[in-house]
């Protein structure tokens, strides 16, 4: 999409995740966020000209419900429902706005109120969006006995292992590293330092593929963003530090299918298509990344996403870890925030908590978890069966 206008981050609000179960009620978790960044941004929720608001698990016109207790003022609302990448979709739509500028003032909100337990179908008398996917995976894969994200995620790691000799001990090396940045980041809902052997030890989901420890719980939150023109922010005296400097979007392709691989099948090429547009939009490479937030649902997918979205060659992601490459001191820190890994994963807010915290890295403000000079960051949210949305961000 050719952009007319930069779209800048004026503020981000997020509250800690909770597991399910111990969350006040979505309306107020989403209000919380959207007041905290209203806050940030220093202006008033009247300012706001559209809404895009996030979530899987809900009724219709949650949304509104959501946005109400924030303001009545009659503004467009939309109900965003895109999977796992649910909060980014958000704020693909609402960064849109800005760049065709059909808006210069509108906030994307992302909340989920899950149930305890593996993700599920809640529609059981009609087509399952899953169907081809579920077919793809029993044939690749077997394992129906384990819950769906599971046997996707693990197979995709297993078929990394069968492809380069990856062994199980790097997903436990890259579960052990979002334990050691979570215990710096105060919103993380697992902030315990893990080791290795700690993740190698926890009960096998999946023998000899996958732990439990390398799995992200399922929690409940909400987090927002306001984006604003140069011109909106220069009128009302609002900070132009952080802007989106490129974004893509992708679904996926045949060769989801027609690879029978299940690395495909969990969206490496979605990733990896999404990726280019973006390197190729703001005229850099991943090499001048400086910080990444990923898709690390599984530990599986973090190590995948790593040669998806060129961080190291396809291979290569085992010898990156046992490198230091992929933490402080390294060449791109990822997941400073602890990730999915230790936040849990609300479906709808996921997205736009990655933003809240690239925001606070170019900003300079993410204290303990600080990167060291960071100017450019990259936001990768995926959503099984599916899209995958990829965001770069530059300080101004």
């Amino acid at each position: 999409m050719a952009t007319a206008h930069k779209a800048f981050i004026a503020g981000v609000g997020m509250i800690p995740f909770a597991k399910p179960g111990a969350s006040a009620p979505y309306p107020e978790m989403a209000g919380q966020a959207g007041r905290l960044a209203l806050q940030d941004a220093g202006i008033a929720y009247g300012a706001i000209e559209q809404a895009y608001v996030g979530y899987v698990y809900g009724d219709s016109t949650s949304g509104q419900k959501a946005v109400y207790g924030l303001g009545m003022t009659g503004i467009p609302v939309f109900n965003v429902n895109n999977n796992c990448s649910t909060g980014s979709t958000a704020l693909f739509l609402a960064r849109q706005a800005i760049a065709s500028g059909a808006a210069e003032c509108v906030v994307a909100l992302g909340f989920e109120q899950m149930s305890p337990g593996a993700l599920g179908t809640v529609f059981n008398d009609r087509p399952s969006p899953f169907e081809d996917f579920d077919r793809e995976a029993a044939e690749l894969v077997g394992m129906p006995e384990l819950p769906l994200a599971l046997r996707y995620f693990g197979g995709a790691g297993q078929s990394h292992m069968h492809k380069y000799g990856t062994p199980l001990e790097s997903f436990a090396k890259v579960r052990a590293k979002a334990s050691r940045h979570a215990a710096r980041n105060p919103l993380a809902l697992l902030r315990k330092e893990l080791s290795v052997q700690d993740v190698m030890n926890a009960p096998m989901l999946w023998p000899g593929v996958l732990t439990r420890l390398m799995a992200c719980p399922p929690t409940c939150g909400a987090a927002a963003a306001v984006l604003v023109s140069e011109g909106f922010a220069r009128r009302h005296g609002l900070r132009t530090d952080v802007f989106i400097a490129a974004q893509a979007m992708t679904t996926d392709r045949p060769d989801a299918f027609d690879s029978h691989d299940m690395m495909n099948l969990v969206g490496y090429g979605m990733t990896a298509a999404a990726a280019h547009k973006v390197y190729e939009q703001a005229g850099i490479g991943p090499e001048d990344l400086d910080v990444v937030e990923l898709h690390d649902c599984f530990a599986q997918n973090e190590l995948i996403s790593y040669e998806a979205l060129g961080l190291c060659p396809p291979g290569g992601a085992a010898a990156f870890i046992d490198a230091g490459d992929n933490t402080y001191g390294g060449r791109v820190v990822t997941n400073p925030s602890g990730g999915l890994l230790s936040k849990g994963h609300p479906l709808g807010a996921t997205g736009l908590a990655q933003c809240y915290e690239l925001t606070h890295q170019l900003r300079g403000t993410a204290e303990d978890r600080q990167v060291p000079g960071a100017r450019t960051a990259l936001q990768h949210n995926l959503g099984l069966g599916g899209a995958c949305v990829v965001t770069l961000y530059q300080s101004a």
